[in-house]
């Protein structure tokens, strides 16, 4: 918008005239990341660990190159990459996004939820300034007014958490089509099961059914290799089991090298995961959002309370914004499935709150104890009037999802406190019995463990 300084520049560095061939060039040209920048980008992942490929990643990895090849030479490609937690989507993704910035292509990594965005984004900063980055990480409501085809690719991470159209939207019909439309590649990485809010809208047959209506070819992958919870889909299928999203019969965790426990108190899971995050672990304490978040407008104030525990916390910082798991200072607040969905830590305690309790053996599940201030189930009480099991039966998967998605960010651990003494009870019995052959060593609260 410097339009002054632009006049000087042409004055003093542009002497001849082409006959409007430079406008026409730049009026009809594209858009394309420069050398310096994806050099950058490929300097600060070489070597890198968090983002090294393993099993089928890289053949996941192979298979969305190829497609974004093919939507350049004919039609339209979409792309759906089906993983668990720990499956490596984003390790995928970000790999995918500086590949194709080496390629020279136009390309976006995109989040509906701003925590992995910013984290990644300022994990690749690198010595580069900030700013130079920035454009390549996109929220995915940023695409309801862009040209079909606009973009050569599109990475979706977390794509079960697109919606038909977010808050901060003023145009567009769906997030899923304005992403398809465009881009002549798109890529979406998703895990049904993590659908954890009212308004997600992003499952395999949605993704299908716009792609199928803007003439796109689709292609479907799955990624399968665990390196999550210490390398073991078999923690993951005893907690669906435990949790009643689906009979697993996975009943024993034997040869999981994987430190599971239910602890006493609020006070003693704050003050464990204290001590494992001093000792050179990442380890931080999330709970269900049960507790308004106060202290958003009144600093001062705690939000997660346990007068009869001696535990007072807040949620985290509002000015850490997405970046809650990178902060220092975060270890001292609490963090919401909003904040770890997508990322991942050495050891996570969890906090279960009366949203999820167990009668008789029973896991059931309570909307109304769901904090005031929490957006997740907006909607729920309008469909209930109308659809009353058909709106009961979304909560609680919303419910038992955010708690599979909680108890499943911990590499190494998860360690569980319910607010509830008989779900305490169930989780306490159910770890005993699935670890009865097989107890691990406990969780060590030293730098090189």
């Amino acid at each position: 918008n410097d339009m002054e300084r632009l006049q000087q520049f042409i004055q003093k560095h542009v002497r001849h005239g082409d006959t409007n061939r430079v406008l026409y060039r730049i009026e009809r040209g594209r858009i394309r990341p420069s050398r310096e920048l994806a050099d950058a980008l490929a300097s600060l992942m070489k070597g890198n660990r968090e983002f090294l490929m393993i099993d089928d990643q890289k053949l996941v990895y192979e298979m969305a190159l190829d497609v974004t090849e093919m939507a350049q030479q004919g039609g339209k490609q979409v792309l759906i990459v089906e993983g668990g937690p720990g499956t490596g989507k984003s390790v995928v993704a970000i790999n995918l996004l500086v590949e194709m910035t080496k390629r020279y292509y136009t390309a976006h990594y995109v989040t509906p939820n701003r925590a992995p965005r910013q984290v990644y984004e300022g994990r690749l900063t690198g010595t580069m300034t900030k700013t130079r980055f920035s454009n390549l990480f996109k929220g995915s409501a940023s695409y309801d007014n862009m040209e079909t085809n606009a973009m050569d690719a599109l990475v979706v991470d977390e794509a079960h958490r697109l919606l038909e159209r977010s808050q901060y939207q003023k145009k567009g019909a769906n997030q899923i089509r304005d992403i398809i439309e465009s881009a002549r590649a798109s890529i979406f990485f998703v895990d049904e099961a993590q659908k954890v809010t009212w308004n997600d809208t992003g499952t395999r047959g949605e993704i299908e059914a716009w792609a199928r209506q803007q003439n796109a070819t689709v292609h479907r992958a799955v990624l399968q290799s665990q390196f999550r919870c210490n390398g073991s889909d078999g923690y993951l299928a005893w907690l669906e089991r435990v949790l009643a999203l689906r009979d697993t019969a996975q009943d024993d965790l034997a040869g999981i090298r994987y430190q599971l426990e239910v602890i006493d108190s609020p006070t003693e899971l704050r003050d464990r995961i204290f001590r494992l995050d001093r000792s050179g672990h990442k380890a931080r304490l999330v709970a269900g959002y049960c507790w308004d978040w106060i202290s958003k407008k009144s600093a001062g104030i705690y939000d997660i309370t346990f007068p009869e525990h001696d535990f007072a916390m807040q949620w985290n910082l509002t000015e850490d914004e997405g970046r809650y798991l990178e902060k220092e200072h975060s270890v001292e607040q609490v963090g919401c499935i909003h904040t770890v969905q997508g990322l991942e830590l050495d050891y996570v305690g969890v906090i279960i709150g009366p949203d999820l309790i167990v009668r008789n053996g029973r896991v059931i599940t309570q909307p109304e104890e769901r904090a005031r201030t929490d957006r997740s189930l907006h909607g729920y009480k309008k469909a209930r009037k109308q659809y009353p099991e058909e709106a009961d039966a979304r909560a609680e998967a919303i419910i038992k999802n955010t708690y599979r998605t909680l108890m499943s960010r911990g590499l190494k651990g998860c360690l569980i406190y319910c607010t509830d003494s008989e779900t305490q009870e169930y989780f306490r019995e159910q770890i005993a019995l699935a670890l009865a052959e097989d107890e691990p060593e406990p969780a060590t609260e030293s730098a090189d463990a």
